[in-house]
C-alpha cells in the first residue's frame, strides 16, 4: 500500500491554501497512493497572535475545508488524512484542532480533537496554543480500506502513552500531522518520529509545514514516512512537495513477530 505525505507552506489566505493542496492531493494520487495525508492546519496557518474568530471554524458536518476534503477524496479513489481542520467548539473563542479523515467514496471515516496543546516560552518562541484552541479528551484510532490508522496531531508527538493506547487499539499506522516550529524541529522532529515507530512497532506517516507563514510564524518541515524498525523510508526536502513509500504489512507483522516487544510489557 503506497502512502504520501505533503508538506506546504500554508498562509492566511484559505484560497490559496485550498489551492495548493488540490495541487499537492493530485500529484500524490498520480504517484499511485493509496494513503494521503496533509499536514496541521493545512487549510490556514493565522499570526500567532490573531486573536479574531477563526473564519473557517465551523461544524465538522459545515465545515468548507471538509467539504473540500470529501471532495478531494472522492475524485482521486482514496484515503485522505486532512491534517487538521478548525472545529466549532463550545467556548466562544476557542476551536477544536481536528484531524479528519475521508474514505474513497469521500465519507468521514473518523474524527480526533487534539488532546495536548503546544503551550511553550522557548528562546526566541513563545506560544500558547490554549488560548484559541480547546483540548480534546478522546483517543481515536479507525479502520480504514487504507490500514488501521492511529490518529495524533503534532505537540501529541511527545507523550508516548498516547501511541500505545493507539496500538492497543489495533493501530499500524499512526498519523502526525504537524507544523513544528523551526527551533523544536531542527533537534526533535525526525528522533521523536523515529522514536514512536520503533516503541509502536508501526507505520509514522507525518505530513508537516514548511516554510515562513506570516509574519510570526515558520515551520521546519521534513516531512516523512518511518517504517516499523524506525527506518526513514521517504522525506520532503525543504519548501513544498510530495514524498511517498509503499508501507508492507507482511514487514510489520515480521518485526513485531520477531521481536515481540508489545507483548513483553509488563506496565
Amino acid at each position: 500500500m503506497i502512502a504520501a505525505v505533503v508538506q506546504m507552506t500554508s498562509t492566511p489566505d484559505p484560497a490559496r491554501n485550498l489551492e495548493r493542496a488540490e495541487h499537492w492531493i493530485g500529484e500524490a494520487a498520480r504517484r499511485g497512493a493509496e494513503l494521503i495525508a496533509l499536514p496541521e492546519n493545512f487549510a490556514l496557518m493565522r499570526e500567532e497572535d490573531d486573536r479574531s474568530p477563526n473564519p473557517l471554524a465551523a461544524p465538522l458536518e459545515r465545515s468548507e475545508a471538509v467539504r473540500f476534503l470529501s471532495a478531494q477524496a472522492r475524485r482521486h479513489g482514496v484515503v485522505l488524512a486532512g491534517g487538521t481542520v478548525p472545529e466549532a467548539g463550545p467556548e466562544p473563542g476557542r476551536v477544536h484542532n481536528t484531524a479528519v479523515v475521508h474514505g474513497p467514496d469521500g465519507e468521514l471515516l473518523a474524527s480526533y480533537r487534539k488532546i495536548h496543546l503546544f503551550d511553550v516560552m522557548l528562546p526566541g518562541t513563545e506560544l500558547r496554543e490554549s488560548a484559541t484552541v480547546a483540548p480534546g479528551e478522546k483517543v481515536v484510532a479507525a479502520r480504514t480500506p487504507a490500514g488501521h490508522l492511529g490518529l495524533s496531531i503534532c505537540y501529541d508527538l511527545r507523550f508516548p502513552e498516547l501511541y500505545r493506547s493507539l496500538v492497543d487499539q489495533g493501530a499500524t499506522i499512526l498519523l502526525v500531522p504537524a507544523a513544528f516550529t523551526v527551533a523544536t524541529g531542527r533537534d526533535h522532529w525526525e528522533v521523536l518520529l523515529r522514536a514512536r515507530a520503533i516503541e509502536s512497532q508501526a507505520f509514522v506517516v507525518a505530513a508537516a509545514q514548511h516554510g515562513e507563514h506570516n509574519r510570526t510564524r515558520r515551520s521546519w518541515g521534513r516531512a516523512m514516512i518511518v517504517d516499523a524498525w524506525g527506518t526513514l523510508l521517504a522525506q520532503v526536502p525543504d519548501g513544498e512537495g510530495v514524498a511517498s513509500a509503499d508501507l508492507d504489512p507482511a514487514q510489520l507483522e515480521r518485526i513485531r513477530t520477531r521481536l515481540p516487544a508489545l507483548r513483553h510489557r509488563r506496565l
